[in-house]
């Protein structure tokens, strides 16, 4: 009899999103006359740029005629969008990132959830708290996470840095040494950022332990502030300790199209086993390439018209994210977030649970949030919005707030 992975029988529940999504549809289907505004997955709803969908076009027949047909991708990604990925996103900030050290994909998730394949399961993995589900679950599924206290809603070989309103929603360095720490900056959920001393903290932490970080930089498209990193490798050092990955959804709207890469420097090493050449090798196994359309529709997004577009992009959801920090403000509500990041951070009301809350939004306006507890223990007690929605739907679901 054949034998299964018993971790993900450990997993509590669903995936959050999956959780959010069918407790959405019931209420729909018994409140069919009642419009709900969802404003809780980070999804965009604005359409993709014209310089993005010339190029998409422009591939597309290309690959009706012979003479420029593609197949297989190269396993790295085309040397066209690396060459891109290395000068426009981290040259022109002073890292000196080779394109050979750029694995393009299908986007930041599907990375951030395979890259844990790189390391023996004994390792120990410490997580910001709260955190993107994402990354504990994966460490859940290979074996690496314990078992799961329903009280405490901790992982017992995870550890866990809590980001609270009393440090800024900035993790402190970790009493006990991790082998592997997750960074995501600017933050999901919390929208906070960190600035370029504090990283190089991490970093210099990083070294002197023989620690390995895994930065999540999908949002960095949405900095405004001076001082804070657009990029780990903006730090003395990281090249020797940390991995890189971006996304393309929440800055050129791939969300439905999937494009995103990962950055291995060949300096990082366990020992004299090169991590670049081991995801290099995993890459070349399990994975195809993203498609040729899709590379040539995100080599337009460095074009002079298509960073242009991007910006247009950023800009428009952060109007959004503007409003909802002021008009949740004004009602009296205690918020972060919303400055360096498209996610709007709140404090629940009458010491209400994050689920009590949602629930709560969902039936009384009809709109839909992310509960703080769904991305860790120290989410209980806050709620999350998305600046993702169109100005009309987060106009009108701030006008039923208002309401309460």
């Amino acid at each position: 009899m054949y034998r299964i992975n018993d971790c993900y029988q450990k997993l509590p529940g669903s995936y959050l999103f999956s959780t959010i999504a069918r407790k959405v549809a019931a209420f729909t289907e018994a409140n069919p006359d009642k419009p709900v505004i969802r404003m809780g997955i980070g999804d965009v709803t604005q359409p993709l740029t014209d310089p993005v969908i010339k190029a998409l076009h422009k591939a597309v027949d290309e690959m009706a005629d012979g003479a420029t047909f593609r197949g297989y991708a190269p396993d790295l990604g085309y040397a066209f969008l690396r060459d891109a990925i290395a000068e426009h996103d981290f040259r022109e900030r002073g890292c000196a990132i080779e394109p050979d050290e750029i694995f393009v994909s299908d986007g930041a998730k599907c990375d951030s959830g395979n890259i844990q394949e790189l390391f023996s399961t004994d390792n120990k993995i410490a997580v910001c708290d709260p955190v993107y589900p994402v990354y504990v679950d994966s460490n859940v599924m290979a074996g690496r996470a314990g078992t799961y206290d329903k009280e405490t809603g901790c992982w017992s070989d995870v550890i866990y840095m809590p980001c609270t309103e009393e440090n800024g929603f900035i993790a402190d360095l970790p009493k006990e040494r991790p082998d592997i720490i997750y960074l995501c900056f600017p933050n999901n959920p919390t929208g906070a950022a960190i600035t370029k001393d504090q990283l190089q903290n991490w970093v210099d932490y990083a070294n002197k332990n023989g620690c390995v970080i895994i930065f999540d930089a999908a949002y960095e498209a949405y900095i405004s502030e001076e001082n804070i990193p657009h990029s780990i490798y903006e730090c003395a050092g990281a090249k020797t300790c940390a991995i890189e990955i971006r996304s393309f959804s929440k800055n050129a709207g791939f969300t439905g199209v999937r494009l995103g890469y990962t950055v291995i420097p060949k300096a990082l090493k366990c020992g004299d086993v090169s991590l670049h050449d081991m995801w290099a090798r995993r890459h070349g196994t399990k994975y195809n390439g993203a498609p040729y359309i899709i590379q040539r529709a995100g080599e337009a997004c460095y074009t002079e018209e298509g960073r242009a577009s991007i910006r247009g992009l950023v800009d428009y959801y952060m109007e959004n994210a503007r409003m909802i920090y002021g008009s949740l403000k004004d009602m009296g509500y205690t918020v972060y977030g919303g400055v360096n990041s498209p996610y709007i951070w709140l404090k629940t009301p009458d010491h209400m649970s994050s689920w009590e809350f949602f629930d709560y939004l969902l039936e009384k306006a009809n709109v839909v949030g992310t509960p703080g507890s769904g991305f860790g223990p120290s989410g209980e007690g806050y709620f999350r919005l998305t600046a993702f929605g169109t100005h009309d739907n987060s106009k009108a679901a701030l006008e039923r707030m208002a309401k309460l």
